[in-house]
């Protein structure tokens, strides 16, 4: 689990939003499978919500981070 927290972190903000943007696209793909009955693996839906919220928690960061910067 760190592994993955580690690896993302060393990206930039621009890959961490196209990944982002990725898996958002992913999990409603995902959702109007599961919708109509197509959908096998249901795990899958688990882990795209938990991705995300990973990309979304360390560009939150980010974001708190550079916001703090001038201040001092």
């Amino acid at each position: 689990m760190a592994e993955k927290n580690r690896k993302l972190r060393e990206l930039a903000t621009d890959d961490l939003q196209k990944q982002l943007n990725e898996a958002r696209e992913e999990l409603m793909n995902l959702r109007f499978q599961a919708a109509t009955g197509e959908l096998t693996d249901t795990s899958r839906l688990r882990l795209i919500r938990r991705q995300i919220a990973r990309l979304l928690t360390i560009l939150h960061e980010r974001g708190q981070m550079s916001g703090t910067e001038g201040e001092a």
